[in-house]
């Protein structure tokens, strides 16, 4: 690809003290490398899996397999059968903050959904009885209700509203809220993929706000007791770190915890715990994720109501006309 960006050499000398760390990082982004593609597991694992299995991680649920490279696993049988759904690593990291919640969990809301693979991985972790789906974005409500019925999860419930609904319609009724938020998409960089303007100060502080807007009317969606995900797929401390100890102080009632298997990944931009995937690791493009528990008691009852009137339901068998 070239050069680095001078924005991107900024970037790097806020995330690393260390010139090699960020030699790395750059080099990451600069020059990809293919990444071996994570299965999640949505029916019982055959006995004879068809694909070559690299070792596990130690944040890796048993139920996903981390594929050695050059692995297809999109093409096979087993995949349009709806046995398995194909992620990157990174998504997988992201979602071990799962793994520091009671299960099972009553409810989960992805509030941004699409394509659905933070939605497949909670339902797997959090064995709730209740998952609700949301994505705003109109013509990706379509990919989202595809990939979650071949998944098998046509209990599940679609919605494509703004946030801020959820907050004044179902407040304090979630177990578990995801916000897998929009982002300037640094890590794209890192899969080979164009990320136009990803490192621009505008771009970022534009992201930062969207996601600041749509945290707020997540954390009126969590139960007491309950907790909110938070996860980005970029590098910028301004979407990330900075983002969650604004949270924390609009909603002091919130607090991030710590996540036991993300141990070793803790990001060293912040006072609190919070984890970082690095692209230069190999192991995914890298991310963000962050886990944070509701200490308030409040809970509403669930308004079942707003949800069958607003929710698109997925049937395993097509309707006639």
């Amino acid at each position: 690809m070239g050069e680095p960006s001078n924005l991107l050499l900024k970037l790097s000398r806020r995330l690393f003290a260390e010139e090699r760390d960020r030699d790395a990082f750059i080099e990451a982004l600069v020059n990809p490398q293919p990444f071996p593609a994570a299965i999640v597991w949505m029916q019982p694992r055959p006995e004879v899996v068809p694909f070559a299995i690299a070792l596990p991680l130690p944040w890796q649920p048993t139920w996903v397999d981390r594929l050695s490279a050059d692995q297809r696993p999109g093409q096979h049988a087993l995949h349009q059968a709806g046995a398995y759904y194909c992620l990157d690593m990174a998504s997988v990291f992201s979602a071990a903050v799962f793994s520091a919640v009671a299960t099972p969990a009553e409810a989960v809301l992805d509030l941004c959904a699409a394509p659905g693979g933070k939605s497949l991985l909670a339902w797997k972790a959090l064995m709730p009885t209740h998952l609700w789906c949301n994505e705003v974005v109109r013509k990706r409500v379509r990919i989202l209700i595809a990939n979650l019925k071949r998944c098998g999860l046509t209990d599940s419930l679609v919605f494509n509203l703004d946030p801020q609904t959820f907050a004044e319609h179902l407040p304090h009724a979630a177990s578990v809220v995801v916000v897998d938020a929009p982002c300037s998409g640094q890590s794209l960089l890192a899969k080979g993929d164009q990320a136009l303007g990803c490192f621009h100060p505008v771009n970022i502080k534009k992201n930062a706000s969207r996601q600041k807007r749509i945290l707020a009317s997540a954390a009126q969606t969590v139960a007491g007791g309950g907790y909110l995900a938070y996860m980005t797929c970029t590098f910028s401390p301004a979407e990330n770190e900075q983002v969650v100890e604004w949270l924390i102080k609009k909603f002091p009632q919130f607090e991030a915890v710590d996540v036991p298997v993300l141990a070793d990944h803790a990001s060293p931009l912040a006072t609190f715990p919070c984890y970082r995937l690095w692209p230069q690791s190999g192991l995914g493009a890298g991310g963000f994720t962050a886990l944070l528990h509701n200490r308030a008691t409040s809970t509403e009852p669930i308004k079942l109501d707003f949800l069958t009137a607003k929710g698109m339901q997925i049937y395993s068998v097509e309707r006639s006309p």
